[in-house]
């Protein structure tokens, strides 16, 4: 039985608190002596207002919530800030964007996906780029806590395979407050990297603006900047070094992490498969990368090469979305390659988007075992994962959710063809919302401003679904789970 009262109870409680949000913006504002501080703190009263409305006639709705209400907790959660999100942009006169432009850069901000719909960041006040910055930063951390300690409990998509590696309540069957535990810990590992990011930037020679806002969204694998041209504003080997290693920390499953902080080893590192894959996928994509645009001559040297490939590889494959140059622009294959990289993305339990690598890991994995079963049908053989059997109902999770993830990628593809965008527009766009990445090609190369509202609307709920990995919210769909 669903406890509609105590989920909508949660609710007004977390639109209360996300209403706080809305003033470390407003005192930039008032540092920066900006009339945009007044819209945030407009802001602040607004949804606190709606979410003591939601909140206040529930609040003797005290029941203890069981995985079912999970879901609709967290659809209700992403799609309800999300779109919260977007009022201080609505309400922001000098900022004149219609309100599904405002939406769209709110849940790209929340969902950390990065693709944006704003240009003349330069010129922008303060508050409101230090604002984009912190939604993703706020965005990425319940990432984390929605990965590693939420989605292995509603069983969503093979992530229970870590139920036996990951701290906190995964062993538990229901919803408990020892989340909270397992969400303090992570918080403590998040925030350290923000902090240590942060003070990287700095001394790499960022302003100490730039330096926080950049490691906001950096450990949050975001992408968004405070500059139009993103990091190639800087133009520095060094910021660029702190970027890349950053953000293949923050495309780590936290979990592992923890781990490694716990028994204050890096004995989990060395011995976690996923990790080990994504390591070697992005060392090969750099290679690949490198030598194709020296035989192109695209690069100066090999010095520049790697640089650029370096940075682009990363910041793409784990969805991030900086860029220090057109990357869209570059010769051949090059383009296409780094969007599909994006399509594997980041580590279970990490901040990034994609399918995520453990999920191509056991694909591959089963793929191979089927080939070695045409060859000895009679045989036993195991997919096994950090030397640990997967079971089948793990297995069988993740041809599902590929199933589901190529089905939803193929329906919103032609609806937004179907509203006018040409192909190459249309398979990146969707890829990099559906991905949580950014950054296109085509039309939404450099942003997705001119695309038309239908559009930003279906390309909303992508972001939405590749947030919630997809099952989440086709659940919410079926008949059979509002059924008693």
């Amino acid at each position: 039985m669903l406890h509609l009262a105590s989920t909508a109870r949660l609710l007004g409680i977390l639109l209360t608190l996300f209403s706080l949000s809305m003033l470390p913006p407003a005192l930039v504002g008032f540092i920066y002596d900006e009339s945009t501080a007044y819209v945030f703190m407009q802001a602040f009263i607004v949804l606190l207002l709606v979410g003591g409305m939601l909140w206040g006639p529930l609040y003797r709705a005290h029941r203890e919530l069981q995985p079912r209400d999970g879901f609709i907790l967290v659809v209700m959660f992403w799609l309800g800030l999300g779109l919260a999100g977007a009022t201080p942009m609505v309400l922001d006169p000098h900022l004149n964007v219609s309100f599904t432009d405002a939406a769209f850069e709110s849940m790209s901000g929340l969902t950390t996906t990065g693709a944006t719909v704003l240009t003349g960041l330069d010129d922008m006040p303060k508050a409101l780029l230090w604002y984009r910055q912190q939604l993703q930063w706020m965005g990425g951390m319940g990432i984390i806590v929605l990965a590693v300690a939420i989605l292995p409990l509603l069983g969503v998509g093979g992530m229970q395979l870590f139920k036996a590696e990951t701290p906190g309540p995964i062993r538990d069957n229901k919803l408990t407050p020892r989340i909270a535990e397992t969400a303090r810990n992570l918080w403590y590992i998040y925030l350290g990297l923000t902090v240590a990011c942060a003070v990287a930037y700095w001394v790499a020679g960022m302003e100490v603006f730039d330096a926080i806002a950049h490691s906001f969204t950096t450990v949050a694998i975001g992408g968004f900047s405070t500059y139009d041209a993103s990091l190639g504003h800087f133009d520095s080997a060094a910021i660029e070094g702190v970027a890349i290693v950053f953000m293949l920390i923050a495309g780590m499953n936290f979990a592992v992490h923890f781990l490694a902080l716990h028994r204050a080893s890096v004995a989990p590192y060395r011995r976690d498969e996923e990790l080990r894959t994504y390591l070697i996928l992005m060392a090969s994509a750099v290679a690949v990368v490198v030598a194709y645009m020296l035989v192109t001559g695209f690069a100066a040297d090999g010095a520049d090469a790697f640089r650029r490939a370096a940075f682009h590889v990363v910041s793409i494959g784990t969805t991030t979305g900086y860029a220090t140059d057109d990357f869209y622009l570059w010769p051949g294959f090059l383009p296409v390659l780094l969007i599909f990289l994006s399509f594997v993305g980041g580590c279970t339990g990490s901040t990034g988007g994609g399918i995520k690598v453990v999920r191509v890991l056991l694909l591959m994995k089963q793929g191979m075992r089927e080939v070695k079963r045409l060859i000895h049908p009679h045989a036993r053989i195991a997919v096994k994962v950090n030397g640990k059997e997967a079971p089948d109902r793990v297995v069988q999770a993740v041809w599902g959710f590929l199933a589901a993830y190529v089905m939803v990628f193929v329906v919103m593809m032609l609806a937004v063809m179907a509203s006018g965008l040409d192909q190459v527009t249309a398979f990146s766009a969707v890829a990099a919302t559906l991905n949580n990445l950014g950054p296109g090609l085509g039309e939404v190369g450099p942003n997705f401003q001119s695309i038309n509202d239908f559009s930003k609307w279906v390309l909303i709920l992508a972001m939405l679904m590749g947030r919630l990995e997809i099952f989440t919210v086709l659940v919410l769909l079926s008949p059979a789970f509002w059924q008693r």
